[in-house]
């Protein structure tokens, strides 16, 4: 018996799935925008709190503007602190995220370019302790660190805070995933060929094909670094060494505003809601200004040795 020809799909068919494309595309589009609010509108209102005075915290609308008065009073009361000492909290942790972020990258890329391509005894063992080590929280390492540098008289400067921050071994275990999986090694074989050395090797072919990874693991350091608040707050007891979120905490914990009940001392500042929030805006700006300048790099870093070769 002979079977009928297949029949083209129906028009309810094609309407059905259609349907159901759009319903899809626009759930997409709902879960986007939930999470684009999730973390847009704390810091639409992080950026709109300094225009208002404690009343109109508590009165207007979350999102609504105040003065551009208040918001002048509020510049003034944070950069005036202590003869601008924000500022040298500012130039502190800049000193502090590029030292430690450039130190990083020196020594991760390479340590994990070669883990990636040379086999030597004790190999699996050091992918190992990299990765026990980048598993371990950080704040478990503050002690032993702390004890470490105080018996070669180093807390208290500037290096207690950059050398710990130069111990980066995500950076060195995602250097070798990328290099073990996305680096030709026929590529090297020819330029040993060629009679390119393992540095010039490094230099020449392995080093330019890791920008993504370069910009991504950058990104990573300044970030963590930037944001980084318990080991300076351990390592640091003079206020002019101060990084930004130290100095910051340093400043709010002088004030009864943040904390209700709690009763000043005789030194305490007149430092209110509206103060302490320009003062986090200033904080969390250079990270947003970062991210924006190394977007495509974070992006394309981020399906780094996704696909091999």
């Amino acid at each position: 018996m002979r079977k009928k020809p297949s029949q083209p799909w129906s028009r309810v068919h094609r309407r059905a799935f259609g349907d159901v494309g759009v319903f899809g595309s626009a759930f997409r589009l709902a879960t986007l925008l939930v999470f684009a609010a999730y973390f847009a509108l704390p810091m639409i209102w992080l950026l709109l709190a300094p225009s208002k005075d404690p009343t109109q915290l508590y009165r207007l609308h979350p999102l609504a503007f105040g003065t551009w008065e208040r918001y002048a009073r509020a510049w003034h009361n944070v950069t005036t602190y202590q003869d601008g000492a924000i500022w040298v909290w500012f130039r502190n942790s800049v000193v502090y995220v590029a030292s430690s972020l450039a130190i990083g990258l020196v020594t991760s890329i390479p340590a994990g370019y070669i883990l990636a391509v040379a086999r030597f005894p004790g190999r699996s063992l050091l992918l190992w302790l990299t990765l026990i080590c980048m598993l371990l929280p950080a704040s478990a390492l503050v002690l032993p660190l702390f004890l470490e540098l105080n018996l070669f008289h180093l807390v208290n400067t500037s290096w207690s805070v950059i050398l710990p921050a130069c111990f980066f071994p995500f950076g060195v275990y995602l250097a070798y995933v990328y290099y073990a999986s996305s680096l030709p090694l026929d590529l090297l074989d020819a330029a040993r060929m060629d009679g390119c050395s393992d540095l010039r090797m490094f230099w020449h072919v392995a080093l330019p094909l890791a920008k993504p990874l370069l910009g991504l693991l950058a990104f990573i350091s300044f970030t963590a670094n930037w944001n980084n608040f318990f080991l300076p707050y351990v390592m640091l007891n003079d206020d002019a060494l101060f990084t930004l979120p130290v100095g910051v905490q340093s400043v709010i914990a002088s004030t009864a505003a943040i904390k209700p009940g709690f009763n000043p001392t005789a030194g305490a500042i007149s430092f209110q809601q509206a103060d302490a929030a320009l003062a986090g805006l200033i904080m969390i700006l250079p990270v947003v200004v970062v991210f924006l300048l190394s977007q495509r790099y974070v992006t394309r870093g981020a399906f780094t040795g996704a696909v091999k070769g």
